[in-house]
């Protein structure tokens, strides 16, 4: 059984005609509804409190979002909207993913799923960009390392932009690792494959760009012969994937060609390779703007996370050149 959190004030982050708008959370639950739910625990998300999320960001920031949103909101940049109701849904999306990760490292569960929103993987320290708040996984992390037991975090982000946020959070760190694939260029304009961490963090960012046009070959690849091997030897407590549906080819924000079982079988890759080293995964909605693919995708994507399964015959050709640029600690 996936623990599935969720939590009626996400739909009040009230974005407008925005892409990032709760028109995709009422895709995703009605998918969800078709099936009756099926196979999911439904848990309604906490708040996260102001310490949960000051490990992860400044006490400026986390203020200036509170007083931003109860004084009525507006544009933070081009990119990101504040109304009333989205420090709400910011505390629910982080606290869901601390409460998911509490869970699953107490063994409650192997694998949970938070369809929350405000997305979180731009968001910096002290700094809200790119539709992000919060960064939900980072909170997580540090959450799962704080309290929940965890010695080291392993997050894999597939959503098509580079999660900039999560990267620059753990950029000098050594108990959280950081793997994105992401298409090449496109916004925020971060993650070349040669950025691989600083100090003490040196080695524990992998970034995979991705050329317009790569399909599902290629990102199995990369999850079976870079992501796997590297967890394997990392031999984190806690996976946290930063789900992105955007890398979907109906998605109009990018150019990618995944289809919704696509996700099914790289979902069923990552739980198997979580269940290898006996850590549980915990998987967190970033983007995805296309709601019929979107919604497609996460119920493929609680498909597979349910039948762990690593694909066989998995080519490892598409995946050499960025086995070839891992740092040496990956190569041994």
């Amino acid at each position: 059984m996936t623990l599935y959190f969720r939590h009626p004030a996400c739909f009040d982050h009230d974005t407008g005609p925005h892409p990032e708008n709760a028109a995709r959370l009422r895709a995703i639950e009605a998918a969800l509804g078709d099936r009756q739910w099926r196979g999911l625990d439904v848990q309604e998300a906490p708040r996260a409190t102001v310490e949960q999320l000051e490990r992860a960001h400044s006490p400026r920031h986390v203020r200036e979002i509170e007083e931003f949103s109860q004084a009525g909101g507006g544009l933070l940049d081009m990119d990101t909207v504040v109304s009333r109701g989205s420090w709400e849904a910011a505390l629910r999306a982080a606290g869901g993913a601390c409460e998911a990760a509490e869970r699953l490292l107490a063994g409650e569960a192997r694998t949970a799923f938070c369809g929350l929103r405000p997305p979180g993987h731009h968001a910096e320290r002290a700094k809200a960009m790119g539709f992000c708040l919060f960064n939900n996984v980072a909170v997580a992390a540090e959450h799962a390392l704080a309290v929940g037991g965890a010695e080291r975090v392993f997050i894999l982000d597939w959503d098509v932009h580079h999660g900039n946020g999560t990267e620059a959070i753990f950029r000098e760190r050594a108990d959280v690792l950081y793997a994105s694939i992401h298409e090449w260029p496109l916004y925020p304009g971060t993650g070349p494959a040669g950025f691989t961490g600083e100090g003490e963090g040196e080695g524990y960012t992998v970034n995979m760009p991705v050329p317009s046009g790569t399909g599902e070959d290629v990102f199995l690849a990369l999850l079976a012969h870079v992501v796997a091997p590297v967890i394997r030897m990392y031999e984190p407590g806690l996976v946290i994937v930063s789900a992105g549906y955007d890398a979907h080819r109906s998605d109009p924000l990018a150019s990618l060609r995944l289809e919704a079982d696509s996700y099914r079988r790289m979902a069923a890759l990552m739980a198997a390779t979580a269940a290898e080293v006996e850590a549980p995964l915990l998987v967190c909605l970033e983007g995805g703007y296309d709601h019929d693919a979107l919604a497609s995708s996460v119920v493929a994507t609680l498909d597979g996370i349910a039948a762990p399964q690593a694909p066989a015959d998995i080519p490892e050709e598409p995946a050499l050149p960025f086995r070839e640029r891992l740092h040496p600690r990956w190569l041994a």
